[in-house]
């Protein structure tokens, strides 16, 4: 745990030691730590650092970004970062189970972009066809959405394959099945590999988790409440921005956090997102980007604890907070 928060804040934060120690006078500092490298899937947080959201709400915001073996969760509740970006719904329902003080303030995509990709001549033509295929997945997946799939699909344990983010085993074996993000592996297939795969997008199909959530600790929460509302406005603002006006600001500022990030990846991603509503559909589909509601939350935890990983009796609202999101939105 020490060695990657030295590992992350170094490479980032460190290095911009100068300009924290510039900002205005009157500031709040705060250090977002992202839950990957720097992509269009965190577009709106760069945005809104690019165009002086944060700035003008008297936030100087520093984005330390994430990749693998980082655990966000850790670094928020360390107190290493102010806030993080939580991947999915299991993670801040882990931190309600484990009673970590930690939890989600704003969900800014309404659907978790992960899909599961088939070869095209496979014979999947929907995720009932996957009974009996391999199916590569991380093991933070195998405890997230897997345990939702083999309910309601009636999947086997036994078909999982270890998956390191190597497209490679998916290439050389068509029957297998791996995990990806809607905005990413389907596209690199395609322009490296030549395959335009089959894409099931599991929140099309009735997952019901949010993703790229806000995360901030009760501490922060109990005595600086007006920093994190303003951050998840400027935020929602961004988010808006990046995907309905000009990205290229915050295109700008990803590029120059991740070199091996390339324009058409951004561009691709971003349409994406809008044709299919991952940020601005269900919760958010009235304009308020970054809304959370109970009946969403009471659902997913149903969901989960019916398949016993949650006991029934757990407070799953200790998850999160509706308090920094319009009245319209809750």
């Amino acid at each position: 745990m020490l060695a990657a928060v030295a590992a992350v804040l170094c490479s980032t934060a460190c290095v911009r030691s100068a300009d924290r120690a510039k900002s205005p006078v009157g500031t709040t500092s705060i250090r977002l730590a992202t839950d990957w490298r720097a992509e269009a899937e965190q577009g709106g947080f760069y945005e809104a650092l690019a165009t002086g959201e944060y700035a003008r709400r008297g936030l100087a915001v520093t984005i330390v970004p994430g990749g693998p073996g980082v655990n966000v969760p850790q670094l928020v509740a360390s107190g290493a970062v102010e806030l993080g970006i939580g991947s999915n719904s299991f993670i801040v329902m882990n931190l309600a189970a484990e009673k970590v003080p930690v939890r989600a303030v704003a969900a800014f995509m309404q659907k978790d972009p992960q899909v599961l990709i088939a070869h095209p001549d496979a014979g999947i033509r929907s995720l009932a066809d996957l009974r009996g295929h391999p199916i590569l997945l991380s093991d933070a997946s195998i405890t997230a959405f897997w345990v939702w799939l083999k309910a309601k699909y009636g999947l086997s344990d036994s078909q999982v394959r270890k998956y390191n983010f190597n497209s490679a085993p998916f290439l050389a074996d068509k029957r297998v099945v791996q995990q990806g993000y809607l905005t990413s592996e389907p596209y690199t297939l395609e322009k490296e590999a030549h395959v335009k795969p089959a894409v099931f997008l599991l929140a099309d199909e009735g997952y019901p988790g949010y993703a790229a959530m806000v995360l901030a600790g009760d501490n922060l929460i109990t005595a600086k409440p007006a920093t994190v509302r303003a951050f998840v406005e400027a935020s929602a603002a961004g988010w808006k921005a990046y995907l309905h006006g000009d990205p290229g600001p915050g295109d700008a500022l990803i590029l120059k956090d991740n070199p091996e990030m390339t324009p058409d990846v951004l561009a691709q991603a971003r349409n994406k997102m809008r044709r299919f509503g991952i940020v601005d559909s269900g919760d958010a589909a009235g304009g308020d980007v970054g809304a959370m509601t109970d009946a969403r939350w009471a659902t997913f935890f149903k969901v989960a604890s019916d398949q016993g990983v949650y006991p029934k009796s757990l407070d799953y609202r200790r998850a999160y907070t509706l308090r920094f999101l319009p009245p319209a939105s809750r």
